[in-house]
């Protein structure tokens, strides 16, 4: 028996917003800029109900997981410009396309290395996703294709521990003599780490209430339009897509005018942590412990041959070191980190098209994802 009853929703909003705010805050120190402040909101949630101070189950949790992300999928795509993308990527695209059909590849033979059992069709997809897009990719497909909450709560953990193993290794083999050797770089060659301190710098977003109103009021509309147009037709499930392709069409077709949001983002990474949030708290650990050694092991034979192939890609076709990094952080790791990676290393100009490999990474991934959970079921 639980402390907090299940049908005590405000104290169980006030613990899945004190998660998130915990998330965000381990985001603003290194120790979670490191781990990723996600894996903290699931880690925090999965000791609460675990030791019994929350319940597994309640009315709350669904709301978030049923309404709330479908809500904040608009929100973080509306400023994925394709035109912008593709005009500023370069080289870069190139190496991320290579290594996101190198992630599809590596997530269907890692099928064959460990056997999943009948949730292998569903892990393959949003793992691949999560590996070309990004966290809201990994959640949206995982919704998507109705992944079971325990085991997605494991995979998770698992895709967050794995990725931090990934981040640190591309921030470790331009150091690497012998790679360097082997796959010249004048990038690396001509790099100056010392001059990147403010290049990448955000400015600052400001929360500006009529942005965020009219952004969530589109969001919502989107998200109404794309659930009774799927259920018309009786494709319920695929009403990620149709969110996610509204989204992109919307933010391609007045691109200067989503440009100018201001405060969007912010809000659907919010909603995002406290997805997270809802994951933990219902994830019972004792009933899915089994799960989580094979999951780790999968999603580290993907990001492992992910390197092995687009290293050796990049051997056969010359491509730059530094350039073949940065497009494979992008679709490993994201925008976020793939910035950080290029500015620390001072590949000045490969920092943009990073940036904008990632977002691409975003619009392309579920769609992705969830083809490659139906192919292989």
């Amino acid at each position: 028996m639980a402390i907090i009853a299940e049908n005590d929703i405000l104290t169980l909003c006030a613990t899945l917003f004190g998660l998130a705010w915990f998330g965000f805050w381990t985001d603003s120190h290194p120790f979670g800029r490191k781990t990723s402040g996600a894996l903290w909101v699931i880690l925090g949630g999965v000791l609460l109900s675990n030791f019994h101070v929350t319940p597994f189950n309640a009315v709350v949790y669904g709301f978030v997981m049923e309404y709330m992300v479908p809500l904040a999928i608009p929100l973080l795509l509306f400023k994925a410009d394709l035109r912008k993308i593709f005009r500023e990527s370069g080289a870069v695209m190139v190496t991320f396309l290579v290594a996101s059909c190198g992630t599809v590849a590596a997530a269907i033979l890692g099928l064959y290395l460990i056997d999943l059992g009948e949730a292998g069709p569903e892990v393959a997809g949003v793992f691949a996703s999560g590996y070309i897009g990004g966290t809201m990719n990994f959640v949206a497909v995982a919704q998507a294709v109705d992944m079971d909450l325990g085991l997605f709560s494991v995979a998770i953990g698992a895709n967050s521990v794995v990725s931090v193993m990934a981040l640190m290794l591309l921030l470790t083999i331009p150091s690497i003599s012998l790679l360097r050797r082997w796959l010249p770089s004048p990038i690396m060659d001509n790099a100056d780490p010392t001059a990147n301190a403010d290049q990448v710098a955000e400015s600052g977003s400001k929360m500006k209430l009529t942005h965020i109103t009219g952004a969530l009021c589109l969001s919502f509309v989107i998200c109404a339009a794309s659930f009774q147009l799927t259920a018309e037709f009786a494709i319920s499930q695929y009403a990620i897509l149709f969110v996610t392709g509204f989204a992109i069409i919307l933010a391609n077709s007045t691109p200067r005018l989503f440009s100018r949001l201001e405060g969007e983002f912010e809000i659907g990474m919010l909603i995002m942590y406290l997805f997270f949030a809802a994951i933990g708290l219902s994830t019972n650990v004792t009933s899915f412990i089994d799960s989580a050694l094979h999951l780790f092991f999968y999603s580290l034979s993907l990001v492992v041959l992910h390197f092995i192939l687009i290293l050796s890609v990049a051997k056969l076709m010359k491509f730059d070191l530094a350039e073949a990094l940065v497009g494979s952080a992008a679709a490993l790791v994201g925008p976020g980190p793939t910035a950080a990676l290029a500015s620390s290393r001072g590949w000045k100009t490969l920092v943009m098209p990073g940036i904008m490999c990632g977002i691409f990474g975003y619009v392309i991934a579920n769609f992705i994802g969830v083809s490659m959970t139906r192919l292989l079921s």
